[in-house]
């Protein structure tokens, strides 16, 4: 694969990624409201006292508007989704050699 293609690709998906990102954070208020729960997060965090960072007797620990919300079993979908993707990309690359445009390089 040419060098161009690659780093276009690349600017592209920073675009399409920075522009989902804007999106989202212009839709749901921007920084404040944010800024507000995070500051009673903190607040609450030093007036509780401090715990451990990871608990793993907790299980899988899931957002709060995601489990309040009731959406838990589409984001265990999509976390799915992109693990099956992640897996299925990895067999093809080791089995077929990857994404090389010369049908005469070798696999292994």
């Amino acid at each position: 694969m040419e060098w161009w293609k690659q780093y276009g690709g690349l600017a592209g998906l920073l675009a399409v990624c920075f522009a989902a990102g804007l999106w989202g954070f212009t839709s749901t208020g921007g920084a404040l409201p944010w800024a507000k729960r995070s500051a009673t997060a903190l607040q609450r965090g030093v007036r509780e006292g401090g715990g451990a960072l990871v608990d793993l007797g907790r299980g899988v620990v899931v957002a709060g508007p995601i489990r309040k919300g009731g959406a838990t079993t589409e984001f265990l979908a999509v976390v799915a989704l992109l693990v099956v993707f992640g897996v299925g990309l990895y067999v093809y690359v080791d089995r077929y050699g990857g994404f090389e445009d010369d049908p005469e390089s070798p696999t292994r």
